[in-house]
């Protein structure tokens, strides 16, 4: 195992002998060389298949089968191909993925010269160039970039979820190379350095360069998955290739998936071969004590074989032949038919409309067939934040300046239980706000308000004085490629859409250099001193700058958390503040992001005593941080309140209503996301996840092991008290210590909750003992919220329910920081969003929106489940009935293991004679339509606790299936024995016999699908009674003189169909045979809703009252209020880069800012 890596820049030998891998991605499982023999593998690992490959030598083996060996090779044959093709298609679909990241151009340094090749060639101690808005192709060092001081700009939403602008710098002594080809093709600097690891924020390594050393560390790596944003080009040495970058160590490994449902029926299957193995004993016990007493008899007749010595011989080879004749209890074409199910299942999900995308072209896709009944089972959903609840884009929608509210008002009024309907009121017409006037507005703005246009135009002092503190104080950069059209490149989203916004207003941000600010005003350009920025942390919640005007005013500009400024300001504020909080509120109560903007003036003998300090301070060796703290709070007091901003974090379409219908469908949503707290908070308000309404919601940030123990243990006392107590089941079972993780009951707390967590306390968590009370606390509460955590914490999340908790886990998300956990998940489902297509490559299902989770989990999940599991149903029950036959007709034919039916009957009885009809109920079946499916998420619940079919369900098609073959074999029994024909000829000869139980048992099990469907169509018509005809057709021809006479040894059964079938009393005995089967099932099905109703009968029952007589429209209630929560403060996801602003390092020395006073603006 590699423990150090060792690297030459330009030299590809020495990274061939140490075998590192070259940048190929792989997701797909097989290649051309390995796919039979894994394929084959996998397939054998189904307990029925290898059971019928066993059979298979068994019945070569003359001396013991009395079927020929055709009823089980053409069975098997298809199976094994029918799945094979399934799975190289399911993974030549991943192989064209792989191939289209891998096959991306990238520009690589060779022999001097900058050529284009594939990401797959890149080797480690390649030197390549990215350009702006690239992917990073590999983990690469940094050399040299297009920026002064070789900054890079770089985007990392594929690794942690975050769109925020980072900055990365090269050292000294490659940046000086800049992107001189020949300097660059010369540098044969050498690294050692950590091995591969997946800790994406931390990298150790020594640059050895001309006789020096180098430290290097993460803010000098650019990580594969990042864009290059604002950034003509950058050059660097690749570290890392392929399995080896941080993404992939952080992708979690490709696991083979199977369904709940298949491991119950491997276990059934098991039970099945035992009670295959019991009746075969019986028999052959029975065939050891009839050839004892009776045997003997029949010896001039039928005399044994000459490997036959004994009648323990004869018992011995009648008890393989009693299990090759019995063998379809075990039903080999299951395995075909549910392959075809899945499929046509997984075609409905692809040509689904209404999870198709329009805007992107984008259709829903089931990226593999095998996991659709799953997706009826879903208990737990775990989500990213940032590109899958949210659109990513801020949005300014509100503010209040002075007292005054800008921006639209919202009603909500109750629609109906299911909703919510959202009223919009405006006080002004509802048009957009006209900027025309503004020759620098961006056009993509949007605002509904126009008094505080008119407010601008009219120079409301307090109005400009906000929206110029909104262009000053930030840290947003600037283009401007065109003269007129300005792009920001933001380190927060949220500092983008301010600064968009007083843009629009009127005061446009344009260029900065390390010492001023240039911002146009109305139309005039001012520059304004940068004097000092001081920069946002997560523990001082706000950022400010101090700057000097044109009018030589020295001003402090600050927004920030409103828990923070409020304690700031000024006294003489206290009733602007009131008023203003009232505001904030109000933006909370929408799910709005907030901010509050302050000011102050100051003494410029006091700014100049204030700046020494400042400057000593940043100058400090010791206790910097401390130190600039504190000369911060000297200067950040006595605010004047300017007002405070609203930005909302746009949802994705639907997300709010999805959430709501998922929790009525019991399903219950944690968020997993890298974001901070705050903000991750705020969206689960805004989406309905966390509401005032609830009995509380808890907050885990402890820092060491007993902390975080008593938070749970507090929160866990509050939910449920008892679950504290050594009385506890779980707590006993615990106790005990069992060698395999325990299974944690559902435990009901007494009231609704949530939990809050972030990533450092989790690490703590999700070790030892600590493990048990995180799982036990969160999955008592509604709604879970994990915050800050690695893309490993989010796969180990998931582990830890599947490890604890008898569930179906499902996760989504869009970047290559959720690919983990999609791999980690039963289900994972990836959404084709912004963040790339890592996470769509590695998921089993892929859609656009977020809000289409709910129609494949409630409409196709729940039919696929339903669906299977009647299949699973009528498949074990038809065999049983068709199978048990062969045993009590055993004690009617001397144990002599002769078979009821006619082969071909056998052979076609599972793939022609009830397939289609069969087929039919898995793929059109629906007990309600989708719209009901909607409606009343209620109905996915039975699902969960697969209820449909489980282990008593398959002993109910057990009993169903012994009785069935009791009647089948009895009555036709009856009817032949001692009976003749209206010609005075008997009847009870074997053939006749065996025609009369086979024409009733199709009969039998095509009245009983024919009960089980709730969906009739032309198609279900067709597949049940056709195949009831088609059966007859074959039978008379297989019966038929020309085929008897031309094959006498294969087609024994000479014009028995017609002498059979033309006898009264034989349909008088099919038709006997059929109510006795049916009439059971009849009564039950009518008896059990009325006596013993469950929830989906009484929801039943109300959907077909509504079908009589439709629902009124829901009258609307009094508007209601929903209490607040206050939003999170916009501000970036880590420490701001204030200090590079400041030291002149973002200044582009090739194009200094030269402006003209033209920009015109219209009054």
């Amino acid at each position: 195992m590699e423990q150090e890596r060792h690297l030459q820049a330009n030299n590809r030998e020495l990274s061939a002998r140490f075998g590192y891998p070259n940048n190929t991605i792989k997701t797909s499982k097989y290649s051309i060389f390995n796919f039979l023999p894994m394929n084959l593998f996998e397939q054998f690992q189904r307990l029925a298949n290898a059971y019928f490959l066993i059979l298979l030598f068994l019945q070569l083996i003359p001396q013991i089968s009395s079927l020929a060996w055709y009823t089980t090779v053409i069975p098997l044959m298809v199976v094994l191909s029918m799945t094979g093709v399934k799975d190289a298609i399911d993974d030549l679909k991943r192989h064209r993925s792989d191939n289209k990241v891998n096959n991306r151009p990238v520009l690589v340094l060779v022999n001097g010269k900058v050529e284009k090749d594939k990401w797959m060639n890149i080797q480690v101690g390649d030197i390549i160039k990215l350009e702006n808005n690239h992917f990073v192709t590999a983990d690469i060092l940094l050399l040299s970039s297009s920026e002064p001081y070789s900054l890079a700009y770089i985007e990392t939403a594929e690794l942690d979820g975050e769109t925020n602008l980072k900055v990365k710098q090269a050292i000294s002594v490659t940046s000086e190379m800049e992107d001189n080809l020949e300097l660059l093709s010369a540098f044969d600097g050498q690294v050692r350095c950590e091995a591969p690891n997946n800790k994406l924020d931390k990298f150790a390594g020594i640059l050895t360069y001309k006789g020096k050393t180098y430290r290097l560390d993460h803010e000098k790596l650019l990580l594969r998955g990042c864009i290059v944003r604002n950034t003509d080009w950058c050059y660097g040495l690749v570290i890392y290739t392929g399995p080896d970058t941080k993404l992939m160590q952080n992708s979690g490994k490709s696991t083979f998936k199977r369904t709940h449902l298949d491991h119950l029926t491997n276990v059934l299957v098991l039970w099945i071969c035992l009670f295959l193995g019991s009746m075969c004993f019986i028999l052959a016990i029975g065939h050891g004590i009839w050839e004892s007493k009776k045997g003997y008899y029949f010896q001039p007749f039928l005399p044994w074989e000459q490997y036959v010595s004994s009648s323990v011989v004869s018992t011995i080879l009648i008890f393989w032949s009693y299990f090759v004749i019995l063998n379809t209890v075990v039903p080999i074409s299951l395995y075909v038919s549910v392959e075809m199910i899945r499929l046509g299942n997984s075609y409905y999900i692809n040509w689904d409309r209404k999870m198709f995308y329009a805007p992107k072209n984008t259709p829903a896709q089931a990226r593999t067939t095998t996991l659709n009944e799953e997706l009826g089972q879903v208990k737990y959903v775990f989500s990213d934040k940032t590109g899958t609840l949210t659109q990513n884009i801020m949005i300014f929608k509100k503010c209040s300046i002075n007292g005054n509210f800008y921006g639209m008002h919202a009603l909500l009024l109750s629609l109906h239980p299911g909703g919510i309907l959202l009223c919009r009121l405006f006080s002004e017409n509802t048009e957009k706000v006209d900027f025309s006037y503004n020759k620098l507005a961006d056009p993509k703005f949007s605002f509904y308000d126009k008094t505080l246009v008119e407010a601008v135009k009219k120079g409301d002092h307090w109005v400009h004085l906000f929206f110029l503190s909104l262009s000053l104080c930030h840290t947003v950069m600037s283009e401007e490629r065109v003269e007129g059209e300005l792009v920001y490149q933001a380190q927060s989203p949220d500092e983008g859409a301010l600064v968009t916004a007083a843009r629009n207003f009127g005061f446009v941000f344009h260029s900065r250099k390390s010492e001023t600010i240039i911002v146009v005003e109305m139309g005039e350009t001012k520059v304004y001193q940068l004097l000092a920025i001081l920069d946002f942390n997560n523990v001082r919640k706000r950022m400010s700058v101090i700057v000097r005007t044109p009018e030589d005013r020295v001003l402090l500009l600050c927004k920030g958390a409103d828990t923070i400024i409020c304690q700031l300001l000024h006294r003489s504020c206290r009733s602007l503040r009131d008023v203003t909080m009232e505001h904030l509120d109000d933006f909370a109560s929408e799910g709005l992001r907030t901010l509050m903007v302050a000011y102050r003036e100051l003494d410029d003998t006091f700014f100049q005593s204030w700046s020494k300090r400042h400057s000593d301070a940043y100058l400090s060796l010791e206790d910097r941080e401390d130190k600039l703290s504190h000369v911060y709070q000297e200067v950040e007091k006595d605010l004047k309140l300017l007002g405070a901003t609203a930005i909302e974090d746009k949802l994705q379409d639907g997300v709010p209503e999805t959430i709501i219908t998922l929790s009525k469908a019991k399903i219950k949503v944690w968020v997993l996301t890298g974001d901070k707290q705050e903000t991750a908070v705020n969206i689960a308000y805004s989406c309905n996840m966390l509401d005032n309404e609830m009995d509380g919601v808890f907050t885990v940030e402890g820092k060491d092991n007993e902390t975080i123990q008593q938070e749970l243990r507090s929160a866990r006392h509050k939910m449920k008290p008892e679950s504290l107590l050594e009385t506890d089941p779980v707590n006993i079972c615990f106790t005990m210590k069992p060698q395999k993780p325990i299974r944690i009951p559902e435990e009901v707390p007494n009231g609704s909750y949530g939990l809050i967590i972030n990533g450092y306390s989790l690490a703590y968590a999700l070790e030892g003992n600590l493990e048990l009370e995180l799982v036990r606390t969160a999955c008592m509460c509604k709604a879970v919220i994990c915050c800050r955590m690695t893309p490993l914490q989010k796969a180990q999340v998931v582990e830890l329910v599947k490890r604890y908790k008898k569930v179906v886990t499902l996760a989504i998300g869009d970047g290559a920081n959720d690919v983990g956990m999609i791999k980690a998940a039963h289900v994972g489902v990836g959404i084709s969003g912004q963040e790339g297509m890592q996470a769509m490559l590695s998921s089993d299902y892929a859609f656009s929106q977020f809000h289409y989770l709910q129609h494949l989990l409630l409409v196709h999940g729940r039919w696929s489940y339903n669906r299977m599991c009647k299949f699973l149903s009528y498949f074990f029950y038809k065999n049983f009935a068709f199978t048990l036959v062969h045993f009590w007709y055993a004690f009617f034919s001397g144990f002599s293991a002769q078979t009821v039916y006619d082969y071909w009957f056998i052979t076609f009885y599972n793939l022609v004679y009830t397939s289609l009809p069969v087929l039919g109920l898995s793929l059109f079946d629906q007990d309600v339509n989708e719209t009901w499916s909607l409606h009343f998420p209620e109905l996915y619940e039975p699902g969960q606790h697969n209820l449909y079919f489980n282990k008593k369900e398959f002993v109910k098609c057990l009993m169903h299936g012994i009785y069935s073959s009791l009647v089948l074999f009895f009555i036709p029994m009856g009817t032949v024995y001692d009976s003749v024909r209206n010609d005075g000829k008997e009847i009870s000869d074997y053939q006749s016999f065996s025609l009369m139980v086979q024409t009733s048992l199709l009969w039998v099990v095509t009245i009983q699908i024919a009960l089980e469907t709730t969906y009739w169509t032309i198609i279900s018509h067709f597949f049940i009674w056709g195949s009831l005809g088609f059966y007859f057709c074959i039978l008379f021809f297989l019966c038929s003189d020309d085929l008897c006479l031309i094959f006498p040894n294969t087609f024994q059964f000479l014009g028995m169909a017609r002498n059979t079938l033309n006898q009264p009393h034989v349909w008088l005995s099919v038709a006997l045979s059929v109510v006795l089967c049916v009439l059971p099932v009849i009564g039950y099905q009518f008896l059990k809703p009325l006596l013993w109703p469950t929830s989906v009968d009484k929801v039943l029952k109300r959907i077909h009252d509504c079908m009589r007589s439709p629902l009124r429209p829901p009258a609307r209630s009094k508007p209601k209020h929903t209490g607040f929560h206050r939003s999170a403060y916009a501000f970036s996801h880590q420490q701001g880069f204030g200090a590079f602003i400041t030291s002149g390092k973002t200044l582009k020395s090739k194009s200094l800012f030269v402006f003209k006073n033209s920009y015109s603006f219209k009054n």
